[in-house]
């Protein structure tokens, strides 16, 4: 099943259904956004990759919330460290930096939530479409790594 329109806005989307999208090594997969949800939150899947997670950030304007449903989940929270792992929800306000990133050198899967909307808007900028969810990319080099951190503050994300 892929995308439906339900009655009063509503959405129905199947299993891998939504707009996917590579930054650094996660994937992320849109199953709602501000645009679907009148800007109330954004809901993707993750799927990070073993090799490595977004650098410590803070997030100016929206909080973040991981309901981890395979794998477990590195996490920072205000330079505290701890992990999670499946069945497991994380909330990560706003204005605090944090950091996470899949653990014990495996993958791991979540589903995020931010609230408000917005985030899709920075990782469709910064990120490149995952046109084939299956062909992992390069890790990105310095120059790459700089032109995402431009693009994050311009979308409320600073990187200390």
């Amino acid at each position: 099943m892929s995308t439906s329109s339900l009655p009063q806005g509503g959405v129905l989307l199947g299993k891998s259904a939504g707009k996917s999208f590579w930054l650094l090594m996660d994937l992320h997969t849109f199953k709602v956004t501000g645009e679907d949800t009148n800007g109330a939150f954004t809901v993707a899947e993750l799927t990070a990759g073993a090799e490595m997670g977004p650098p410590p950030h803070i997030h100016r304007n929206a909080d973040e919330s991981f309901y981890i449903t395979e794998g477990t989940f590195d996490f920072s929270l205000a330079g505290k460290s701890f992990n999670a792992g499946a069945g497991a929800f994380v909330y990560l306000p706003k204005g605090v930096v944090h950091a996470h990133s899949a653990g014990g050198g495996k993958p791991a899967k979540a589903l995020v939530i931010q609230t408000p909307a917005g985030v899709e808007r920075f990782i469709a900028e910064a990120g490149k479409p995952a046109t084939d969810p299956s062909i992992r990319p390069a890790p990105p080099g310095m120059a790459d790594f700089e032109k995402i951190v431009a693009i994050a503050k311009k979308h409320g994300i600073d990187v200390p």
